[in-house]
């Protein structure tokens, strides 16, 4: 007797596993083959179905029942075919198109004659009765993440009024990741037996899937992420994730508050499983800021800790790039500024990096030699070195910030520009509308900057009318500084930088807004489009 068959004598012997289990079979077939077996079995399934389509057409169509009779046939004869213990790779093969045609006919009978809720529902709990009637790992991992997608439509369409599609999405993902929290808790307690192995393990397969969907949601529902939009700015895909996402990160204290709480949930988790992690409790501190400000950050980090905890390695790394997707996506919360989004994650940065530096650094069983000491002039210069940093970054940013307060509203036309260069991934090409050629002004080396002089319409548009040579300005003349940019003369700047996945939006402009100050001191702030609309 083998050691494996004598191992799983002893389990069963010992109630760890029934009495029915036997170890599988390794596959010994290259995955060439299969994966050719399985795409000439799809191939000669498609024409079948067809065929079976057109004959039972009349009934499916016609007869109030035909949808389920020939539905359910066809499902049972895939899941006897996917019982098999030993059947060939080609007609497993064949049971999945069998599986998924005997599904769509159910599915449509039940969307023809009940309501969309009660539906999605229904097929909801097919796809679960399909996890135990079908022993292959794999698709009841699909069964469960249909299930899961199923039972979340279902919720939407019972929510549905079309005033709050992310709060209607927020609660859907959430309610998911309750029945999924509620499933945990009845494996550990009901199936935590030896003799439930099987069991145990169709509904692990189960919720894998329905915790993959439920991951995906959420982060879906945060919106583009961080240097994903510009490649995906002018699909579908794009179009929906920025109109599900919420426009502002204080959408509601309720989700912020329910986020945060779950944070606090999965540290304490890792907090009573690893004592290890407890010195460094801190971080979830950090991580419950974060929350607050990320709706759905929360429900990801308590799967994440949850999946951890478990030893589920591939779906914890499945919940850490959700995390990562859902953290990126705060870049596009326009209601901060860039300013203010960037001190909260400098901090967060921070603090989590200080917090791992104590954590991997090596306790050192002898005393380590006295650190140099620093000079005390030394110690003057980095202090003035930092000073100065500081007082020349804050005065450019009071300066601009003058200049936006202060400054009078201008707003010069754009002119036409190569549509193949219109857009550049984050930004727009710019070109204002000047009757000369500004890089005939002068010498671009020339330190000191030129100046255009306009006039300025009573709705503040400008025209512009020469360059500056020194001369008196008219009443409704001013002048505004040129500057350098790519060997030539510019007003102000000549792009224009937006989030990705905006390009259609911008594209719609037609005049820079400026604020002009008396000395010609300008800062383009805005774009506009036909009829000085705001975009």
């Amino acid at each position: 007797m083998s050691d494996q068959a004598q191992f799983l004598k002893q389990a069963i012997a010992a109630g760890l596993l029934p009495s029915d289990a036997r170890v599988e079979t390794p596959e010994s077939r290259p995955w060439p083959v299969v994966l050719l077996t399985a795409l000439g079995a799809w191939l000669a399934a498609i024409p079948l179905l067809i065929v079976v389509g057109l004959m039972l057409g009349d009934t499916i169509m016609h007869n109030v029942a035909g949808p389920y009779i020939v539905g359910l046939m066809v499902l049972a004869a895939a899941i006897l075919l996917l019982r098999g213990q030993d059947i060939p790779l080609f007609v497993e093969q064949l049971a999945i198109p069998a599986l998924i045609v005997g599904s769509s006919l159910l599915a449509y009978g039940l969307f023809e004659h009940l309501p969309s809720a009660l539906a999605c529902t229904m097929l909801a709990l097919l796809a679960g009765g399909l996890t135990w009637a079908i022993p292959r790992p794999w698709l009841r991992v699909l069964l469960g993440a249909a299930s899961a997608a199923l039972t979340g439509s279902a919720i939407l369409i019972y929510m549905k009024n079309g005033h709050n599609a992310y709060a209607e999405l927020w609660i859907a993902l959430h309610a998911l990741l309750l029945l999924w929290l509620l499933a945990i808790a009845v494996q550990h307690v009901l199936l935590i037996d030896g003799a439930k192995a099987l069991a145990a393990a169709a509904f692990e397969s189960f919720f894998t899937g329905w915790l993959l969907v439920t991951l995906a949601g959420l982060a879906f529902s945060s919106g583009m992420t961080f240097l994903v939009g510009a490649s995906l700015s002018n699909s579908v895909f794009a179009d929906v994730m920025n109109e599900v996402a919420p426009q502002s990160v204080t959408t509601s204290g309720l989700f912020a508050l329910s986020s945060s709480l779950l944070t606090l949930a999965a540290g304490f988790l890792l907090w009573r499983s690893w004592p290890a992690l407890r010195p460094y409790a801190a971080a979830v501190l950090i991580l419950l800021v974060l929350a607050w400000f990320m709706p759905a950050l929360g429900a990801v980090l308590l799967g994440l800790s949850i999946s951890l905890i478990a030893g589920r390695w591939r779906i914890a790394s499945t919940a850490g790039l959700a995390a990562a997707w859902i953290i990126g996506a705060f870049y596009y919360q326009l209601n901060w500024s860039l300013a203010n989004k960037a001190l909260l994650f400098m901090l967060a940065g921070s603090l989590l990096a200080a917090i791992a530096w104590r954590a991997l650094a090596p306790k050192a069983s002898t005393p380590a030699p006295p650190a140099q000491s620093i000079n005390p002039r030394q110690k003057i210069g980095i202090a003035l070195t930092a000073a100065s940093v500081l007082l020349v970054a804050n005065i450019g940013i009071w300066q601009k910030e003058d200049l936006i307060a202060h400054g009078q509203p201008l707003y010069i036309s754009l002119a036409p520009v190569d549509p193949r260069s219109l857009m550049q991934g984050d930004f727009m090409q710019l070109n204002f509308q000047i009757p000369f050629d500004t890089p005939s002004v002068g010498d671009i080396s020339n330190p000191s900057r030129p100046f255009i002089i306009m006039k300025r319409d009573k709705q503040n548009i400008g025209s512009a009318r020469r360059i500056d040579h020194g001369e008196p300005l008219a009443a409704d003349e001013f002048k505004i500084e040129l500057s350098p940019k790519n060997g030539s003369w510019v007003i102000v700047s000549d792009a224009w930088f937006f989030k990705e996945g905006e390009a259609n939006r911008w594209a719609q402009a037609r005049y820079g807004e400026f604020r002009v100050m008396p000395d010609g001191k300008a800062l383009l702030v805005g774009l506009k489009g036909e009829g000085l609309k705001g975009l």
